[in-house]
């Protein structure tokens, strides 16, 4: 039974609303990049670079989980390069059969060879859509601000991303150190964004409280909220959320490793379900967090005696809160429906 539950997964169109491309680079590109940006690595062996880009394993902090960043850090610096991981994104979602992806990534943070903004975004528009003409995956870019930015170098990103929005953008992010710099902290950033009309999701309630998964809902207009797994600490914000429907991007396996929540005894997943919360299950990281959709599907199943229907409810939750227009949207879901239909589901 559970080899056809399995079968079934891997079969599902699934969505993904919560990868971020720089934690999703496949070791060998990695290799590759390294020799054409002339960057040294600590090794050339691809087994110990999966362990030096992944957590494998238990994770002991927050502080070790960011540490996978550092090496990729120096290699997305060219438009070559942000293309070609774009596109692998794209070919990745495609092996688990997902056909839809929202990838964030922060465009500031790519800009040490000189190239502007609108360069950057340009260069993983362009490798989203090659790999949508490829692999028939829509994918479309969320453009991360950062906590530990200036408002100028955030305000900046909103204000080209605007050009962006509907020619492969779909929204705007705030990410970094939630516990250090609140989300209240850019609130200006973020009236503009809401100015310019630019969807809003805001990492809120991983590293910090229930009061920042208010604050970017109520000031900073946030349309979702990345991760949430601290809502439960505050009854009346967590009523309000559920109340008004703001979907949490939910991303297990990381959540457990960043000690978002300390076991999966104590992750809430299951309550804020079974409470009404808009829950979709996402994979936040690729390669850092060594996974994807059917693993993070299947070890839900497995922990919380989830159902095959349980886990077509989250990817249609997924479907709903995506930054699709109307129309899209609603293709997609009845294509989906299909697809749930063929295996019993619906």
């Amino acid at each position: 039974m559970l080899g056809d539950s399995i079968s079934i997964l891997e079969r599902l169109p699934k969505v993904d609303l919560h990868v971020h491309l720089d934690g999703s680079i496949k070791p060998e590109t990695v290799l590759d990049l390294s020799i054409e940006e002339d960057v040294s690595l600590p090794s050339n062996n691809i087994t110990d670079l999966r362990n030096l880009l992944g957590i494998h394993g238990s994770c002991i902090s927050l502080r070790e989980y960011l540490s996978k960043f550092e090496l990729v850090s120096k290699l997305l610096h060219s438009e070559r390069a942000l293309e070609r991981v774009a596109f692998e994104i794209v070919e990745q979602a495609s092996a688990q059969n997902c056909k839809y992806i929202e990838v964030r990534f922060a465009p500031q943070q790519h800009r040490e060879k000189g190239l502007r903004i609108d360069e950057v975004l340009q260069a993983v528009i362009r490798g989203l859509k090659r790999g949508n003409e490829t692999f028939d995956v829509k994918a479309r870019v969320i453009a991360c601000c950062m906590r530990h930015h200036s408002i100028k170098q955030n305000m900046e990103v909103i204000e080209v991303a605007s050009h962006f929005l509907h020619k492969g953008l779909v929204a705007v992010d705030l990410a970094g150190d939630e516990a250090e710099y609140p989300a209240y902290l850019h609130l200006e950033v973020f009236q503009y964004a809401n100015k310019k009309g630019i969807p809003v999701t805001i990492h809120a309630g991983e590293a910090g409280g229930p009061e920042n998964i208010y604050d970017a809902v109520t000031k900073l207009c946030a349309n979702r909220i990345g991760h949430g797994v601290r809502l439960r600490e505050n009854q009346k914000i967590y009523d309000f959320i559920r109340d008004q429907k703001i979907p949490l991007e939910m991303c297990p396996i990381s959540n457990i490793q960043t000690k978002a929540s300390k076991s999966w005894s104590d992750y809430p997943l299951k309550e804020y379900y079974e409470k009404g919360i808009n829950i979709t299950i996402n994979t936040d990281n690729l390669t850092v967090s060594n996974t994807n959709l059917v693993k993070e599907y299947k070890i839900i199943m497995e922990k919380y005696k989830f159902t095959l229907k349980d886990i077509s409810n989250f990817i249609l939750n997924g479907l709903q809160a995506s930054f699709l227009p109307e129309g899209e949207k609603k293709m997609l879901t009845d294509k989906y429906r299909e697809e749930f239909l063929k295996v019993g589901l619906y």
